[in-house]
């Protein structure tokens, strides 16, 4: 069998934390609209429930909208050809612009009524597509670096630590540091300057990727891909639609449970200060599991791994719903998730990064950007669904954000239901999908590397 090629150990090391690096700051920015905008605009905007529903209702439209959109922002990306490379230009111009409409988002505008809803529906569609413009290159650069599975495994691990130290940073300050800040600058103004502080991290952390990186040659240049092209691009890749479809499954599932975090502390747990301790955890146990991943993928398969994960997440689900609402019984629930989340994270991310050589040896034609604009299209769906479902749940549930402990038992078992279990039979579903339909092991991507280097399709 054909050696795969090494890459020069001193790039390894250097892009391996300097990939690594920028995902602090993109993680602490996306953490705080993901899990905290749908809070801030019910509990700190306070809009009439029918101006907040037809807000959440518009960031699904727009979260939709902008996942289709970025399939186009693959091929774009892909067909870029500058001094700088396909990906550092759009990774540039899109931090920034993404930073300005993530204060946007955390600011009161002084909009009211129509206008409101308006105004909130165009920043965030902004900021939706400026995201985009900086999340499909900045993930695209992951397969750019090598084309080895355990190296990849590795960049991966390295770059979701980070992600996860961003994220915790965010889950575990959000709350006392808009506390803290709320006498000074009011409540409103107290998520706005936090807001401007995760930016400028997010701003710092992306420069270091930017002038760090250094990209090697890994793939023969081919011609652009049209856009008549894109749609077989990515409906022919049939191991990168499951891949995409199961992945929607699991995220949905996850971020709903995350999304339900506040509510959950602040009316059915009764202690809105107990959901800094609780993020600690989540994001402790995602810490050790990405840490520890590459010891165990050395030791088991993936689809091992996989399985194990799975069951570890709904052991936690089983735990979290029955347990007694007490922190340590709520900490070990979050410690069986999350510590499952990271290796499911982290295998999906392997798997999509795979599904671009068996598109290439599939198809003819390699396009890293247009099969990783699946992943934030994945996040984004997710994301929306998941948006979606809270907002609902939390209208039925009658809260009231300024007399919590008034809402109803069956108010309290809506929430409880709809962050405890609707997601595992996401999940579940999510793991069934995989076992049936993913196909790309270990083995069968040797011979596809095989055979595109045959081919000379790769360096």
């Amino acid at each position: 069998m054909t050696a795969l090629p090494a890459v020069p150990p001193a790039i390894d090391r250097r892009n391996l934390w300097t990939f690594g690096v920028g995902t602090v700051g993109r993680d602490m920015v996306y953490t705080l609209v993901s899990l905290y905008l749908v809070f801030f605009l019910s509990d700190v905007l306070k809009p009439p429930p029918e101006e907040f529903l037809w807000a959440s209702s518009l960031i699904l439209v727009a979260r939709l909208f902008d996942a289709v959109a970025d399939i186009v922002m693959g091929a774009v990306v892909d067909n870029t050809r500058t001094r700088w490379g396909h990906y550092k230009p759009w990774i540039a111009g899109g931090v920034v612009a993404s930073a300005v409409c993530t204060v946007l988002l955390f600011a009161d505008l002084g909009l009211r009524g129509t206008a409101f809803v308006v105004g909130f529906a165009v920043v965030y569609l902004l900021w939706s597509l400026s995201w985009t413009a900086n999340d499909i290159p900045y993930w695209s650069l992951l397969p750019a670096l090598t084309i080895d599975q355990k190296q990849r495994e590795r960049f991966g691990s390295v770059a979701k630590i980070f992600a996860t130290i961003g994220l915790f940073t965010v889950v575990v300050a959000v709350i006392p540091v808009t506390t803290a800040l709320r006498d000074r600058a009011g409540e409103t103004g107290a998520w706005t300057l936090f807001a401007i502080g995760v930016v400028a991290i997010m701003l710092a952390s992306q420069s270091v990727t930017l002038f760090g990186v250094k990209e090697p040659r890994i793939a023969v240049e081919q011609e652009r891909t049209s856009l008549r092209e894109l749609a077989r691009v990515v409906t022919g890749n049939d191991q990168l639609l499951w891949t995409a479809i199961a992945m929607v499954l699991f995220m949905t599932g996850y971020l709903t449970t995350t999304t339900f975090g506040t509510y959950y502390f602040k009316y059915v747990f009764g202690d809105e200060s107990m959901y800094s301790p609780f993020g600690a955890v989540l994001v402790a146990s995602q810490l050790v599991g990405y840490a520890v991943f590459p010891v165990f993928s050395r030791r088991f398969s993936r689809r091992t791994l996989f399985g194990a994960a799975i069951a570890l997440i709904l052991v936690g689900y089983v735990v979290f719903f029955f347990a007694p609402t007490h922190i340590a019984w709520v900490a070990v629930a979050g410690l069986l998730l999350f510590l499952g989340d990271s290796f499911v994270t982290l295998l999906m991310l392997v798997f999509l990064t795979d599904t671009i050589e068996y598109g290439q040896w599939k198809l003819g034609r390699r396009n890293g950007a247009v099969t990783f604009a699946l992943q934030p299209f994945i996040n984004k769906v997710g994301a929306a669904l998941s948006t979606q479902v809270v907002a609902i749940a939390i209208v039925v549930a009658g809260v009231n954000p300024d007399r919590p402990q008034d809402t109803t038992p069956s108010g309290l078992l809506t929430i409880r239901i709809g962050m405890l279990v609707l997601p595992p039979v996401l999940i579940l579903a999510s793991y069934l999908i995989y076992r049936a339909k993913f196909r790309i092991d270990e083995a069968f991507y040797a011979r596809i590397v095989a055979d595109l280097r045959e081919r000379g399709s790769l360096h």
